[in-house]
């Protein structure tokens, strides 16, 4: 919390994380897959602050989904905001992430696997055509 008790923007950043995290890591195809374990890098954050979170202990809902894919990057959107349908909205956000090989040091390409897992969530025209719920944390 900052002076003012609002939730201050690098925790913002925080929980974007957190959800990104949760996304890439944990909603990864099958058991012992490799997807999205061999590293990867943030090259852009672009986020728009709706209106101020103050202190409470009521959880919010952090709704991710892909808006871009390339074959070395992805977009990651997120909405922070109340939970249930037409709740507040605090944050909107944007991430690019870029694969990343940590032994080569360098950029890597989005396998097979991991384009599949994606296209699951793949929101670029802001109308889910397949009825896809977006990934929530």
């Amino acid at each position: 919390m900052d002076a003012f008790g609002h939730v201050n923007n690098v925790v913002f950043v925080r929980y974007l994380e957190e959800a990104r995290i949760d996304f890439m890591f944990r909603l990864a195809p099958g058991d012992g897959s490799p997807s999205f374990q061999g590293g990867s890098v943030v090259a852009r954050h672009e986020i728009d602050y709706k209106r101020p979170l103050v202190h409470r202990h009521e959880p919010v809902i952090i709704e991710s989904w892909v808006t871009k894919m390339g074959a070395a990057s992805l977009t990651i959107s997120y909405e922070i905001k109340e939970p249930g349908d037409g709740g507040l909205v605090y944050v909107t956000a944007s991430t690019v992430v870029v694969p990343y090989d940590l032994a080569a040091g360098r950029p890597r390409r989005i396998t097979a696997e991991e384009k599949a897992f994606l296209r699951d969530y793949l929101d670029d025209d802001g109308a889910r055509a397949d009825g896809q719920e977006r990934a929530a944390a």
